[in-house]
């Protein structure tokens, strides 16, 4: 199988005048190519994506990843270039981050997140300058998320895993802010988890795919957030927002569902349901260097000063 990175970028530049008028300096490629398999996860040669993090316990990628046969364009993929990733959290989603200690595992999660790892220039350049994250999402409703809980759908780690820099959530929030419900899902666009804002909602519409780009200024510390539905091209829809972008760390893509109960130590301890099979799909996940101020909306390529 070809390198996941040789791959992706090949694709992404012969698609280049055709994806949706994408046309900014990628700092990361995320995007599936067509040709890639399930147990090219699971190996640092063909993946950019971390190969064994994070999941459950004794579990591989293959086991929680599946490929979508109805695979219609989102945004920035084409069915005939990239194809969507749906993840998956069960009963065996339990996270243990240090393989040799089972004490360390996190009983209060049910997790599967994929991790980038490997980038053109590294990892600490994607959390530098001026960059844009984009990102799909769409529900499954046949594998719904129990929204009385709280989820965390997309965000960024500092490295010292002491906060997020911003987080994408959805469900009953254990802040008790924004709650949503089975009947009204919202999606929820918050701040850095130190001293988190609510800074952007949009209903949680199950059928629709729900793109997003999240422009962050590491220099100046602000945030900014742009959003659409379908093929609809993006619009920005806060200002330049002053945010604590700093700490670097790790971005995350995937399902960590929270406990209820209400005990503070929500990572090892509260209440889970039995039988869980949830799922999300997620594509057209890449960033791009916004520096000179270059932000892919979709459509008709725009330069936005920001």
């Amino acid at each position: 199988m070809p390198s996941f990175i040789a791959t992706s970028l090949l694709l992404a530049t012969a698609a280049l005048q055709t994806v949706s008028a994408q046309n900014c300096t990628i700092s990361f490629e995320g995007r599936i190519p067509q040709n890639f398999s399930l147990t090219d996860f699971e190996s640092n040669v063909t993946s950019v994506y971390n190969p064994t993090n994070v999941l459950g316990r004794n579990t591989t990628w293959s086991q929680v990843l599946s490929f979508p046969k109805s695979r219609t364009g989102t945004l920035f993929s084409r069915p005939s270039v990239h194809k969507p990733v749906e993840v998956k959290i069960t009963d065996a989603s339990v996270f243990q981050p240090n393989p040799s200690d089972v004490t360390s595992a996190q009983l209060g999660f049910r997790r599967s997140e994929l991790i980038p790892v490997k980038f053109p220039v590294s990892s600490e350049d994607s959390t530098t300058g001026v960059k844009t994250l984009h990102f799909s999402l769409k529900a499954n409703p046949a594998r719904p998320l129990n929204f009385s809980h709280e989820y965390q759908l997309v965000f960024l780690e500092d490295s010292s895993y002491s906060t997020n820099q911003f987080v994408l959530k959805t469900g009953t929030l254990l802040d008790g802010l924004n709650n949503t419900s089975a009947r009204n899902p919202q999606l929820i666009l918050q701040s850095n988890q130190k001293t988190p804002e609510t800074l952007f909602t949009a209903p949680f519409d199950q059928r629709a795919v729900h793109n997003f780009a999240v422009t962050q200024d590491f220099d100046q510390n602000t945030i900014r957030i742009y959003y659409s539905t379908g093929n609809a091209p993006l619009t920005p829809r806060t200002e330049a927002l002053p945010n604590d972008n700093s700490g670097n760390g790790e971005f995350h893509f995937g399902i960590l569902k929270k406990p209820t109960g209400g005990d503070p130590d929500v990572t090892k301890k509260g209440f889970q349901p039995s039988g869980i099979d949830e799922r999300i799909t997620y594509s057209g996940v890449f960033q791009e260097d916004s520096a000179s101020g270059c932000i892919s909306l979709g459509g008709v390529a725009r330069r936005r000063n920001y």
